[in-house]
């Protein structure tokens, strides 16, 4: 915390604050971000997705319980730490996990159950979506959910008023105001960066490729207004405020940026909005996004297009697996080491076994190993089967163990990368890295600067997570009168002093690299026949 408790204190008498809150997939964060951007207070609730007819699913009760429950949390923080009650705020930023299926009748009626990103229920609308527009659509977006509960003939598509994402849906309950992040919209239904709108041509597509069905509706009319960062999206209404602070103190009348997404609120917060950066989350599962000079000369289905809260165009590569099965292996040496009379902290022992993999080949000995707990889209796998192989004369050393479970967590994320980069032939100077796989100083910045053969760069202020990016757009917003554009905001104010280190691929690891992909690729169908007969 850089500022003195009298100075924040005076932040939160004078509303010069900023309140973030993000939706994970199993926590609800909020976080209070003073003058100076850093966070001052913050509040958490965990929740889980149920499995209900073969749906994945939150309620409604699910998402004011626990928003309710995060922000008393923050609250409570807050008047711990200062001795001040929290009434009045700078402005408000709502974010969450994208993409999924929130539809509502004219009467603001769920008309079916949350249908979130997880489900993947979607794959022939996909498929066909994908077709027509000549642009890659995952089974993840809106539009895909909205057009297989077409082709299922689902009776309440035609009752449909508004198709919201979470974000929207909550901020609509907050302000009255149908609209959401221009990032976000870009996981419902693809966007034009050049009119900061959803694809008008792709839209009329889709409209005469329904016109069948009779709905009274046109897509446009039920999809949220689409917004940029910086633009004014409404203020908390006196019913919103009880919504959030069900104890009558928090006031009504405080603006609210546009809502947004999980991935552009992870590029805010890693500073990659700008044209040929871009960021890595690598943590349960893995994705990178690259703010894109140019369009790409086809449709990739291994690739989404969406763009930053700004409206840039952004090539995301998203994959399910990443550090599960390498967590599982380090628990089994944590158990040896329990057994052998030599407990250590978890800390230390990742450390301990992460630096060891460096000491490795750098091709991993001629060993493989696949990383799939679930199926992977990139490497055309439905269902997965965590395994290690290995031919008998092959190098079989703890280091080279370590490393090949390090690099087969980047497996699938690599085949989706080199797409990009050398295929399409996108250029990025420099990837931030945030999420778990980095928590190791070095190690896993090194094994991803060697497996993008990029500079990668990872910032002290990666762990604060997107609902502290989040808190900057709603500061953005609030006090953005000069018009600076978003990059030149982050770059002037935000991360001006921020600290983090840097590192080079090293051309040697990046051959070694290579060198186990070409084992990677050739395996998979040892992986597909262990799917077929386990």
């Amino acid at each position: 915390m850089s500022a003195d408790k009298s100075t924040i204190k005076s932040w939160i008498a004078d509303a010069d604050t900023y309140l973030g809150i993000e939706f994970g997939s199993t926590r609800i964060k909020a976080v209070l971000i003073g003058k100076d951007f850093s966070p001052i207070a913050q509040g958490n609730h965990d929740w889980e997705n149920r499995l209900e007819d073969g749906i994945w699913t939150y309620t409604l009760d699910d998402v004011w319980q626990g928003i309710q429950h995060a922000y008393s949390e923050l609250k409570k923080d807050v008047s711990e730490k200062y001795d001040e009650t929290l009434s009045n705020i700078g402005g408000i930023g709502i974010s969450a996990m994208m993409h999924g299926y929130l539809a509502f009748d004219k009467d603001d009626n769920l008309l079916v159950p949350f249908r979130t990103w997880r489900n993947t229920i979607t794959g022939p609308a996909s498929e066909e979506l994908t077709k027509l527009f000549n642009f890659a659509i995952p089974q993840r977006w809106s539009i895909a959910h909205l057009y297989q509960a077409i082709l299922n003939k689902e009776e309440h598509v035609s009752d449909i008023c508004y198709l919201a994402t979470l974000d929207a849906y909550v901020h609509w309950m907050l302000t009255g105001e149908k609209v959401t992040g221009i990032g976000d919209a870009a996981g419902m239904f693809p966007i034009d960066s050049k009119t900061l709108d959803y694809d008008a041509d792709l839209l009329k597509k889709f409209d005469n490729h329904v016109s069948s069905y009779g709905f009274s509706w046109n897509l446009k009319d039920i999809l949220p207004k689409v917004l940029p960062a910086g633009t004014p999206a409404g203020v908390l209404t006196s019913e919103g405020a009880l919504r959030l602070d069900p104890s009558g103190d928090l006031r009504a009348g405080i603006s609210l940026c546009p809502p947004e997404g999980d991935a552009g609120t992870g590029m805010v917060a890693t500073n990659s909005v700008k044209v040929r950066t871009g960021n890595v989350s690598a943590g349960t599962s893995v994705f990178a996004m690259v703010v894109l000079e140019h369009s790409l000369k086809k449709a990739h289905s291994e690739i989404d297009m969406v763009t930053t809260p700004s409206g840039e165009a952004v090539a995301m590569v998203h994959c399910n697996n990443c550090t599960s099965d390498l967590n599982a292996w380090v628990n089994i040496f944590d158990e040896f080491a329990t057994l052998s009379g030599n407990k250590l902290d978890k800390n230390e022992l990742y450390g301990l076994l992460y630096n060891k993999a460096l000491e490795g080949d750098s091709d991993c000995g001629g060993l493989l190993a696949y990383n799939y707990f679930s199926g992977e889209h990139i490497t055309g796998l439905s269902e997965g089967r965590p395994m290690f192989v290995r031919h008998p004369d092959d190098n079989f050393t703890l280091a080279n163990f370590m490393r090949t479970h390090l690099y087969t967590s980047l497996g699938a994320l690599k085949t989706g990368l080199d797409i990009l980069f050398k295929e399409e032939k996108i250029q990025a100077d420099m990837l931030l890295g945030h999420g778990g796989f980095f928590k190791t100083k070095g190690v896993g910045q090194k094994i991803m600067a060697d497996a993008t053969g990029l500079q990668v760069k990872v910032m002290e202020t990666a762990g604060e997570g997107g609902a502290w990016g989040c808190a900057i757009l709603a500061a953005y917003a609030a006090n953005n009168k000069d018009n600076e554009a978003l990059c030149d905001y982050l770059d002037n104010k935000v991360f001006k002093d921020s600290e983090g280190s840097i590192l080079d691929p090293d051309p040697k690891d990046v051959a070694g690299f290579d060198k186990f992909m070409k084992r990677y690729s050739a395996g998979l169908a040892i992986e597909k026949a262990a799917v077929e007969s386990i």
